[in-house]
C-alpha cells in the first residue's frame, strides 16, 4: 500500500489541476531495540530502506531523539502536503536532551553538532560521534560521556540527525546537505562513529559520494538478539556505550596506554552485564540508571 500510495503521489503531483492532499505520516513506535516481550515481530528496521528507495520529492524519514523533538517534527508533518512522513520515536520512557525552544530549532535544521555535548570549540576534532534515533542518541552520550571522562585530551564533536535525508548530497534529495555544509560537520578526514537505528548499509548508501566517506564507521542493527532486555539488544548489535568506545580507541592510535586499559575495561563490563542479565533478568543499575552530566 506505501509503494502504490508513493506512485500515486509522485504522479499526481504533476498535474497542474489536482489539488495536493494531506500527507500520509507514519508513527513507528514500537520498533527493533526493545525486544522485552514483543521479540521477532517487531525485529526489522528494512521500511526505512524501502521508503528511502522511493522518489526523493515525496518521501521524508525523521527519526527524533526524545519527546520534544518528536513533537516539532510531527507538528510539520501534519501540517505538510503530499509527502509520506515516516517518523521513528519508540514509546518507551527515555531521556529528555533538549528544551522545546532548542528542539525546534534542532528539527529545522534536521541535523547539527550538539554543543553542550561536544568539547572541540575552536579546535579540529580528534573524532566526530553521530547519532540518528532514539536509542542510538542515548548510547552514543553515554559513550561521549566515558571518553571525556577517561580520555579527555581527546576532542569530540557530537552530531545528531533527524532528518535522515540530509546525508544525502541536495542534489538527489531536496533536503540534502551540500558538500562544503556536510563536510563542515563531519570533518574531511576524521573518523565518524555513527550510531545508527536501522541497516548500517543505508547510512553508506547516503553517504557514499561524500569525501570522507571512507572514514564513517557505522555501528546499526546486524540481525541479532530476540527477547531480551533493552541494553542486550544494543549489546548483541555493538551499538551499545562501550562498543563505540571501543571503536574510537581503536581508531585513535594517540589514546596510547589510557586507551588500552580502557578497552580491557570496557570488555570485562560487557562480561558483567551478560552474568547480570542472565540472574537478573534486568539491565545493571548503572545502565538502567543512567543520566547525561556535565563533565
Amino acid at each position: 500500500m506505501f509503494n502504490q500510495h508513493a506512485k500515486w503521489l509522485k504522479v499526481t503531483s504533476r498535474l497542474p489541476w489536482r489539488r495536493k492532499i494531506a500527507s500520509l505520516n507514519y508513527l513507528l513506535a514500537s520498533h527493533v531495540w526493545r525486544q522485552d516481550h514483543n521479540g521477532f515481530s517487531h525485529q526489522d528496521p528494512g521500511f526505512i530502506d524501502l521508503v528511502a528507495n522511493k522518489k526523493a520529492e515525496i518521501v521524508r524519514v525523521y527519526l527524533p531523539p526524545d519527546a520534544n523533538c518528536l513533537l516539532s517534527v510531527m507538528d510539520h508533518c501534519l501540517r505538510s502536503r503530499h509527502y509520506v512522513n515516516v517518523v521513528v520515536a519508540g514509546k518507551h520512557p527515555a531521556p529528555q536532551w533538549l528544551t522545546m525552544d532548542a528542539a525546534v530549532k534542532h528539527c529545522t535544521e534536521g541535523i547539527g553538532i550538539w554543543r553542550w555535548a561536544s568539547n572541540d570549540q575552536n579546535v579540529t576534532p580528534d573524532v566526530v560521534m553521530a547519532c540518528c534515533g532514539d536509542v542510538p542518541t542515548l548510547e552514543t552520550l553515554a559513550a561521549v560521556s566515558i571518553l571525556r571522562e577517561r580520555l579527555p585530551d581527546l576532542k569530540i564533536r557530537v552530531i545528531n540527525v533527524v532528518d535522515l535525508m540530509k546525508l544525502q548530497p541536495q542534489t538527489e534529495h531536496p533536503h540534502g546537505l551540500s558538500d562544503p555544509d556536510f563536510d563542515e560537520l563531519f570533518t574531511r578526514d576524521k573518523p565518524v562513529i555513527f550510531a545508527f537505528h536501522a541497516y548500517p548499509s543505508l547510512i553508506h548508501r547516503l553517504t557514499y559520494r561524500r569525501a570522507n566517506h571512507d572514514n564513517i564507521h557505522v555501528h546499526g542493527y546486524k540481525e541479532e538478539g530476540t527477547i531480551t532486555t533493552p541494553f542486550d539488544m544494543t549489546v548483541l548489535n555493538d551499538l551499545d556505550r562501550f562498543h563505540l568506545v571501543m571503536d574510537v580507541i581503536d581508531r585513535l592510535p594517540q589514546t596510547g596506554d589510557k586507551g588500552v586499559y580502557l578497552k580491557q575495561q570496557l570488555k570485562d563490563k560487557l562480561i558483567e552485564h551478560r552474568q547480570y542479565i542472565d540472574k537478573y533478568g534486568e539491565d545493571l543499575p548503572e545502565i538502567r540508571h543512567w543520566t547525561w552530566s556535565p563533565i
